[in-house]
């Protein structure tokens, strides 16, 4: 090498420089790593070592040592070199390299960056790749066949670089902060953790109907985590202990699939509270709660949020549909975390008719190829089975709990009593309401409810 080449700027009282070819070698052993999970670990290794391979030029440089000494300068493009080596690798990668700061790329965008600097100076580019020793790689073949397996493996190699990226310069600049990452148990230690607390929970309680229905439903939950991976559905009714069950199957299903972690989607965040606490209470900090109203009160749940480095995720529906349809870095850091885990989709009814098809179409994806188990949990009795919501996965979806229908009539609390003889006012209303000790009323709006109560 002709000079000494830089990364990243001394920082937080440093006084070394980041070495651009440690930082390349990190974030390319990092990248393939995390892709690693998904057997894609080559092309990990390569968008890595490409990445930041543009800040071998002298203008880069430069840019790096007037901006450490607090001359003003104009910032200078470090993608686009290493974006027209990854297209002579293979055109895909170009989309990673050249969005690894600012997010996925247009084809358009990715041709017209590659053409511009085709001819540019590259000795020292050169360089680097020689002493690197690419390989010569292929993309997987289910991302040959089918142009949506393409464009989910783009997104997701592009989780690897761009949390591997983060990583490695975290490491460098704050080493602090970067310590306080991870240190989680992992899910054999968190099985055994919910078997200890499900039989202290419910060890001794009364033989009732609904504690018999709970245990019954909790048994074939469990039996059947040692099923093969796929796409599976817990139907059960509100009050029949979905939450701990649906934890059950999931934990002793990663320890017999040596899967990484559990994720919990819910579409509405009072549940969501509900349900952290209760996980909490058994694991501890292993549990992240991560959606717009949580306010972290450590940093470890600050750092684990920003790419679910936890073995217990509980979030909403949108966060985790927004993620996997994100093409920015900071949404899209978790994305290679969630291949190889078990996702519970609670209330899956609830996700919008609109949206169904694209839904279904990633989380197939992420089922086929990336490791992933589903489970598509619901208290709606079992109508679903003709809908898009059930009959759009391509493995099949096999139903947890036997004869889930019986449950529904075992637990049933409420008789319906339609009045469809009459249209009351707020007047009628009032006055049936007035007759009864305890009354639960369901308006649309706070002005109906204003003049109900008036």
């Amino acid at each position: 090498m002709d000079k000494t080449l830089y990364a990243h700027t001394p920082k937080n009282g440093r006084s070394e420089w980041h070495l651009l070819t440690d930082h390349l070698h990190s974030v390319a052993e990092l990248s393939a790593e995390f892709a690693g999970k998904f057997n894609c670990r080559e092309l990990g290794y390569i968008v890595g070592l490409l990445h930041d391979i543009g800040k071998s030029s002298d203008e880069f440089q430069r840019y790096l040592i007037n901006s450490h000494k607090g001359i003003p300068i104009k910032p200078v493009d470090h993608k686009t070199l290493g974006a027209v080596e990854a297209a002579k690798i293979h055109e895909v990668l170009a989309f990673l390299v050249l969005g690894h700061h600012g997010g996925i790329p247009s084809l358009v965008d990715v041709q017209s960056a590659v053409l511009s600097r085709l001819d540019e100076n590259r000795c020292q580019i050169d360089e680097i790749i020689e002493d690197a020793g690419i390989p010569e790689v292929e993309l997987p073949s289910w991302a040959k066949a089918d142009k949506l397996g393409c464009e989910f493996l783009i997104r997701m190699i592009y989780s690897a670089l761009v949390d591997a990226d983060a990583l490695d310069t975290e490491q460098f600049w704050n080493q602090d902060k970067h310590l306080r990452r991870g240190s989680y148990e992992g899910v054999q230690s968190l099985w055994d953790k919910f078997v200890a607390a499900y039989s202290k929970i419910f060890g001794s309680v009364e033989r009732t109907i609904v504690n018999q229905a709970r245990t019954e439903i909790y048994n074939a939950c469990i039996s059947a985590a040692d099923s093969p991976q796929g796409v599976f559905r817990l139907t059960v009714p509100t009050g029949g202990g979905k939450t701990l069950s649906s934890m059950g199957f999931a934990l002793k299903h990663a320890v017999k699939h040596k899967l990484d972690r559990v994720i919990v989607a819910i579409p509405y965040t009072s549940i969501i509270d509900q349900n952290a606490d209760v996980y909490r209470q058994i694991f501890g900090d292993n549990v992240l709660e991560h959606h717009s109203a949580v306010e972290f009160d450590d940093d470890r749940q600050i750092l684990a949020s920003e790419n679910w480095d936890v073995p217990i995720i509980v979030t909403t529906t949108v966060q985790l549909f927004e993620s996997l349809f994100s093409n920015k870095p900071s949404k899209c850091r978790k994305l290679h975390n969630i291949a190889r885990s078990v996702i519970i989709l609670d209330e899956v009814q609830t996700l919008p008719v609109g949206l169904i098809q694209p839904m279904i179409d990633v989380l197939n994806e992420l089922v086929k190829n990336y490791g992933v188990t589903l489970v598509l949990s619901t208290a709606t009795q079992p109508a679903l089975d003709n809908s898009p919501y059930i009959s759009g996965f391509d493995c099949g979806v096999v139903e947890i709990v036997p004869e889930p229908q019986r449950y529904f009539e075992q637990l049933k609390r409420v008789n319906y009593h339609v009045n469809t003889e009459e249209q009351w006012d707020w007047g009628r209303t009032a006055y049936e309401m007035m007759k009864r000790h305890q009354v639960l009323c369901v308006v649309n709006s706070r002005r109906d409810a204003v003049d109900l109560f008036n």
